[in-house]
């Protein structure tokens, strides 16, 4: 562990000094601290206020208000589900549930086996294919809520046989 601690150090020492010595600069900070871990880990973020003098408090009060940052490991796959409003007239809600149902995670987290985070997101862009899903970076268009288990299955086996696929 203190392996680990050691290494955060170097790091965030390193991040730091890219940046001007105030608290403008912590939300630069923070993304390139999720950008080198992925997320935002607590040592990494008590050796930040050691470093800086910006309490703890006021990182995470920072962190937490936007929805860019997270504070656990991402999966391995990442889904991100549209509720645009072209997605969203479409049945987007309904599919974001049954990702909900198939993985037996809600958006915002990562399932306890650590293969899969999923995601709400306002747009993709794709407005022609609605409704989308996008995993790892790749599109799925025209998604009912019949094909998540499908769609998940491509990334692994955590949908089949769950019993809790497939209804519209």
């Amino acid at each position: 562990m203190t392996g680990q601690i050691k290494e955060n150090q170097t790091g965030i020492a390193g991040i730091l000094a890219k940046y001007p010595a105030d608290r403008g600069s912590l939300i630069p900070i923070l993304q390139d601290i999720q950008e080198d871990f992925g997320y935002l880990p607590q040592t990494a973020l008590e050796e930040l206020e050691k470093l800086t003098g910006i309490s703890l408090n006021e990182i995470y009060g920072v962190a937490t208000f936007y929805a860019q940052f997270r504070f656990g490991p991402p999966g391995e796959h990442t889904i991100r589900v549209c509720q645009g409003t072209a997605c969203h007239v479409r049945g987007g809600h309904q599919i974001l549930v049954q990702f909900e149902q198939c993985l037996g995670t809600g958006a915002g987290e990562t399932t306890p086996d650590g293969r899969f985070s999923l995601e709400r997101v306002a747009c993709l862009g794709c407005c022609a294919l609605a409704p989308v899903v996008t995993v790892d970076g790749k599109v799925h268009a025209v998604v009912t809520a019949k094909k998540v288990p499908a769609i998940i299955s491509q990334y692994g086996d955590k949908a089949a046989g769950t019993g809790k696929g497939g209804d519209d």
